[in-house]
């Protein structure tokens, strides 16, 4: 049987950790205070955050891997989940004491505020779990030294400078997040470089396949799913690899298609726009434009 919890508030949560609630929006938990848990009987929790959650798992991961591939960076680990988005847990079987560290917030915490803003650049807030940070012993300290003085400004009490002092303490921590992240992209190079080559592998298979007639052109989302990764991480590794977004990528191996198709039969124009899974022939003759100086029907006649 799956249980269900959903935590709507700040305080709820808090009160389920054993945690005092020292601001309504925003909380730095310490998993330790909670009372020992057991999910007994439960074949699976999944639970329901109505806020921003980081979560820091504070013990030794153990063996991660992604496909043939281990993980390096075991100290510790960040996941990253956004207002509405779930969490499931395969209880352990036996009785347990939660261990580790959490900064949560509503987004009525941050409104009016640069933060706000930016927020939504934060894109490993969509990432899968198994797209989570994991940090060295270095990081570690500096993502709990961030929660430290969050913490520290909730314990001063609520003033005018409140808000704006905890945003900008927020937006700082996520910025190291940000450059942690980059580390990983380079740190797992060879790990990426597989992606790269599976991701080649998904495009070419689509393309000699019925699905562009089925479906149509192949979006970032598809290639995403067929590699098991979120589009926001996804996109995010194929910029740090290449330089250029995911999309662009795909309309390069379109391009290149298209190239080979006129320049190696007697097709039409249009035919080809519907062979590569163009709705309107006319978008094709326009991106094949933009990408190589000339229309189809110009690059025909060149070579």
């Amino acid at each position: 049987m799956n249980k269900v919890v959903k935590f709507n508030t700040i305080s709820e949560y808090n009160v389920f950790n054993n945690n005092e609630t020292l601001h309504p929006l925003i909380s730095v938990i310490d998993f330790s205070k909670a009372s020992q848990r057991s999910w007994e009987g439960e074949k699976s929790v999944i639970i329901y955050y109505g806020f921003y959650c980081i979560f820091l798992k504070d013990i030794k991961c153990g063996d991660l891997r992604y496909g043939c591939n281990y993980y390096d960076y075991q100290e510790g680990t960040l996941v990253f989940i956004a207002p509405g988005q779930r969490m499931e847990v395969e209880p352990v079987g036996k009785v347990y004491q939660p261990k580790g560290y959490a900064l949560v917030f509503h987004p009525d915490l941050i409104h009016g505020t640069s933060l706000f803003k930016s927020l939504n650049d934060y894109n490993f807030f969509s990432y899968n779990a198994n797209e989570a940070l994991h940090l060295s012993e270095r990081e570690r300290q500096i993502v709990l030294d961030s929660f430290s003085k969050i913490n520290l400004e909730l314990q001063l009490g609520v003033d005018k400078h409140s808000k704006k002092l905890i945003a900008s303490n927020i937006e700082l921590f996520l910025g190291y997040c940000e450059r942690f992240y980059d580390r990983q992209f380079i740190t797992r190079e060879s790990v990426n470089k597989g992606i790269l080559e599976r991701f080649e592998e998904v495009l070419s298979s689509y393309f000699t396949s019925d699905k562009p007639n089925t479906i149509g052109l192949p979006s970032v989302a598809y290639c995403a799913n067929e590699l098991h990764l979120s589009a926001n991480y996804f996109g995010d590794l194929i910029k740090k690899e290449t330089g250029k977004s995911a999309q662009e990528y795909i309309q390069n191996k379109i391009i290149d298609i298209a190239k080979n198709k006129i320049s190696g039969n007697n097709l039409t124009v249009n035919e080809i726009a519907y062979e590569l899974g163009f709705k309107y022939p006319q978008h094709f003759s326009r991106l094949f434009k933009q990408r190589v100086g000339y229309t189809p029907n110009q690059y025909r006649s060149l070579n």
